[in-house]
Protein backbone atom coordinates (compact mmCIF):
# COMPACT_ATOMS: atom_id res chain seq x y z
CA UNK A 1 0.00 0.00 0.00
CA UNK A 2 1.50 3.30 -0.83
CA UNK A 3 2.12 5.94 1.71
CA UNK A 4 0.01 8.82 2.34
CA UNK A 5 1.00 12.47 3.30
CA UNK A 6 -1.91 14.90 4.20
CA UNK A 7 -1.44 18.61 4.39
CA UNK A 8 -4.07 20.15 6.49
CA UNK A 9 -2.96 23.94 6.78
CA UNK A 10 -3.07 26.69 4.09
CA UNK A 11 1.12 27.11 5.43
CA UNK A 12 1.53 23.39 4.60
CA UNK A 13 -0.23 23.98 0.85
CA UNK A 14 1.50 27.00 0.29
CA UNK A 15 4.76 25.11 0.90
CA UNK A 16 3.73 22.69 -1.38
CA UNK A 17 2.06 24.83 -3.71
CA UNK A 18 5.04 27.09 -4.70
CA UNK A 19 6.07 26.73 -8.58
CA UNK A 20 9.73 26.67 -7.56
CA UNK A 21 9.77 24.01 -5.07
CA UNK A 22 7.52 22.14 -7.81
CA UNK A 23 9.93 21.72 -9.76
CA UNK A 24 12.88 21.20 -6.74
CA UNK A 25 10.43 18.07 -6.27
CA UNK A 26 10.11 17.01 -9.28
CA UNK A 27 14.05 16.65 -10.21
CA UNK A 28 14.38 15.13 -6.63
CA UNK A 29 12.31 12.55 -8.44
CA UNK A 30 13.82 12.75 -11.68
CA UNK A 31 17.08 11.95 -10.12
CA UNK A 32 15.63 8.78 -8.75
CA UNK A 33 18.24 8.70 -5.51
CA UNK A 34 18.85 10.32 -2.45
CA UNK A 35 20.34 13.86 -3.29
CA UNK A 36 21.84 16.63 -1.76
CA UNK A 37 20.01 20.10 -2.42
CA UNK A 38 23.75 20.86 -4.45
CA UNK A 39 22.89 17.98 -6.57
CA UNK A 40 19.07 19.11 -7.31
CA UNK A 41 21.03 22.87 -7.76
CA UNK A 42 23.08 21.38 -10.34
CA UNK A 43 20.93 19.43 -12.20
CA UNK A 44 18.60 22.87 -12.59
CA UNK A 45 20.94 25.26 -13.35
CA UNK A 46 20.19 27.19 -9.96
CA UNK A 47 22.23 28.56 -7.32
CA UNK A 48 22.47 25.60 -4.20
CA UNK A 49 21.92 27.84 -1.50
CA UNK A 50 18.45 29.19 -2.94
CA UNK A 51 17.59 25.42 -3.06
CA UNK A 52 18.40 25.05 0.21
CA UNK A 53 16.04 27.61 1.40
CA UNK A 54 13.22 25.80 -0.18
CA UNK A 55 14.15 22.10 0.60
CA UNK A 56 14.17 23.06 4.61
CA UNK A 57 10.40 24.47 4.25
CA UNK A 58 9.56 20.90 1.80
CA UNK A 59 11.60 18.77 4.91
CA UNK A 60 9.60 20.58 7.25
CA UNK A 61 6.15 19.23 5.84
CA UNK A 62 7.13 15.98 5.33
CA UNK A 63 7.70 16.10 1.45
CA UNK A 64 11.73 15.45 1.54
CA UNK A 65 13.69 13.35 3.96
CA UNK A 66 16.93 13.23 5.30
CA UNK A 67 17.90 9.67 4.46
CA UNK A 68 21.82 9.66 4.97
CA UNK A 69 24.13 12.10 6.18
CA UNK A 70 28.16 12.16 4.83
CA UNK A 71 31.18 14.50 5.60
CA UNK A 72 32.69 16.06 2.77
CA UNK A 73 35.85 18.25 3.09
CA UNK A 74 34.81 19.16 6.44
CA UNK A 75 31.13 19.99 5.61
CA UNK A 76 28.25 17.44 6.09
CA UNK A 77 26.31 16.90 3.29
CA UNK A 78 22.66 15.89 3.92
CA UNK A 79 21.19 13.36 1.13
CA UNK A 80 17.31 14.30 0.72
CA UNK A 81 14.21 11.96 -0.09
CA UNK A 82 11.63 13.04 -1.88
CA UNK A 83 8.27 11.52 -1.15
CA UNK A 84 7.40 8.76 -2.58
CA UNK A 85 3.18 8.23 -2.25
CA UNK A 86 0.34 9.96 -2.36
CA UNK A 87 -0.03 13.50 -1.27
CA UNK A 88 -3.59 14.63 0.02
CA UNK A 89 -4.97 18.27 0.60
CA UNK A 90 -7.39 18.19 3.73
CA UNK A 91 -9.35 20.68 4.73
CA UNK A 92 -12.30 19.28 6.87
CA UNK A 93 -10.53 20.42 10.60
CA UNK A 94 -10.00 23.80 9.00
CA UNK A 95 -11.76 26.58 10.78
CA UNK A 96 -14.32 28.65 8.44
CA UNK A 97 -11.98 31.71 8.92
CA UNK A 98 -8.98 30.08 7.36
CA UNK A 99 -10.58 28.21 4.88
CA UNK A 100 -10.70 31.15 2.06
CA UNK A 101 -6.97 30.79 2.47
CA UNK A 102 -7.29 27.38 2.26
CA UNK A 103 -9.48 27.37 -1.39
CA UNK A 104 -6.95 29.81 -2.74
CA UNK A 105 -3.49 27.56 -1.86
CA UNK A 106 -5.29 25.00 -3.22
CA UNK A 107 -6.42 26.59 -6.20
CA UNK A 108 -2.92 27.71 -7.02
CA UNK A 109 -1.51 24.34 -6.78
CA UNK A 110 -3.84 22.66 -9.03
CA UNK A 111 -3.20 25.71 -11.41
CA UNK A 112 0.38 25.04 -11.27
CA UNK A 113 0.16 21.70 -11.74
CA UNK A 114 -2.03 21.82 -14.32
CA UNK A 115 0.59 24.56 -16.06
CA UNK A 116 3.44 22.31 -15.13
CA UNK A 117 2.38 19.64 -17.04
CA UNK A 118 0.80 21.37 -20.02
CA UNK A 119 3.93 22.99 -20.49
CA UNK A 120 5.64 19.56 -20.76
CA UNK A 121 3.09 18.23 -22.72
CA UNK A 122 3.76 21.09 -25.18
CA UNK A 123 7.67 20.98 -25.16
CA UNK A 124 7.29 16.67 -25.80
CA UNK A 125 5.69 17.74 -29.20
CA UNK A 126 7.20 21.02 -30.35
CA UNK A 127 9.75 18.33 -32.10
CA UNK A 128 12.78 19.63 -30.59
CA UNK A 129 13.39 17.29 -28.33
CA UNK A 130 14.08 13.61 -27.67
CA UNK A 131 10.52 13.56 -26.11
CA UNK A 132 7.08 12.31 -26.80
CA UNK A 133 3.83 12.82 -25.11
CA UNK A 134 0.28 11.11 -25.66
CA UNK A 135 -2.91 12.50 -24.23
CA UNK A 136 -6.08 11.26 -23.92
CA UNK A 137 -9.36 12.59 -23.30
CA UNK A 138 -12.69 10.35 -22.34
CA UNK A 139 -16.01 11.12 -20.46
CA UNK A 140 -16.89 8.51 -18.10
CA UNK A 141 -20.12 7.90 -16.33
CA UNK A 142 -19.56 6.09 -12.30
CA UNK A 143 -21.20 6.59 -9.50
CA UNK A 144 -19.01 8.43 -6.72
CA UNK A 145 -18.16 4.67 -5.43
CA UNK A 146 -17.45 3.77 -8.74
CA UNK A 147 -15.60 6.71 -8.98
CA UNK A 148 -13.08 5.89 -6.00
CA UNK A 149 -13.01 2.37 -6.98
CA UNK A 150 -11.40 3.34 -10.27
CA UNK A 151 -9.07 5.77 -9.08
CA UNK A 152 -7.86 3.05 -6.33
CA UNK A 153 -7.11 1.08 -9.27
CA UNK A 154 -5.48 3.52 -10.45
CA UNK A 155 -3.04 3.84 -8.24
CA UNK A 156 -2.68 0.17 -8.13
CA UNK A 157 -2.19 0.02 -11.79
CA UNK A 158 0.67 2.28 -11.57
CA UNK A 159 2.37 0.96 -8.64
CA UNK A 160 4.99 -1.11 -9.85
CA UNK A 161 6.30 1.60 -12.16
CA UNK A 162 6.50 4.46 -9.36
CA UNK A 163 9.52 3.45 -8.15
CA UNK A 164 13.16 4.66 -9.99
CA UNK A 165 14.08 1.23 -11.88
CA UNK A 166 17.98 1.36 -13.64
CA UNK A 167 18.05 0.10 -17.22
CA UNK A 168 18.62 1.03 -20.63
CA UNK A 169 14.94 1.24 -21.87
CA UNK A 170 13.53 3.08 -18.74
CA UNK A 171 13.19 6.38 -18.82
CA UNK A 172 11.60 9.25 -16.88
CA UNK A 173 7.93 9.88 -17.50
CA UNK A 174 5.55 12.46 -16.49
CA UNK A 175 1.69 10.86 -15.35
CA UNK A 176 -1.30 13.54 -14.56
CA UNK A 177 -4.58 12.47 -14.04
CA UNK A 178 -7.66 14.35 -13.17
CA UNK A 179 -11.38 13.50 -12.38
CA UNK A 180 -13.82 15.41 -11.85
CA UNK A 181 -17.16 14.98 -11.21
CA UNK A 182 -19.84 17.06 -13.01
CA UNK A 183 -23.32 17.31 -12.49
CA UNK A 184 -25.66 13.88 -12.52
CA UNK A 185 -26.28 12.30 -15.74
CA UNK A 186 -30.44 12.70 -16.30
CA UNK A 187 -31.72 8.95 -15.72
CA UNK A 188 -32.79 8.01 -19.51
CA UNK A 189 -37.19 7.29 -19.25
CA UNK A 190 -37.16 3.62 -19.90
CA UNK A 191 -41.24 3.41 -19.45
CA UNK A 192 -42.95 2.69 -22.60
CA UNK A 193 -46.06 5.23 -23.08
Amino acid sequence: MRKSLELKTPEEIKVYSDPYRLKIFHTFNKLGRPSTAKEVADAMGEVPSKVYYHVKKMENIGLLTVVETREINGIIAKYYEAFQGEIRLKHKDIEPALNQVYLSETQKLINEMYEMNKRKFLDSIDGTKKASGQLTHNTVYLTEEEAAQLMRDFEALIQPYVSRRKGENVYYHELFLSLIKEDAVEKEDTSKE
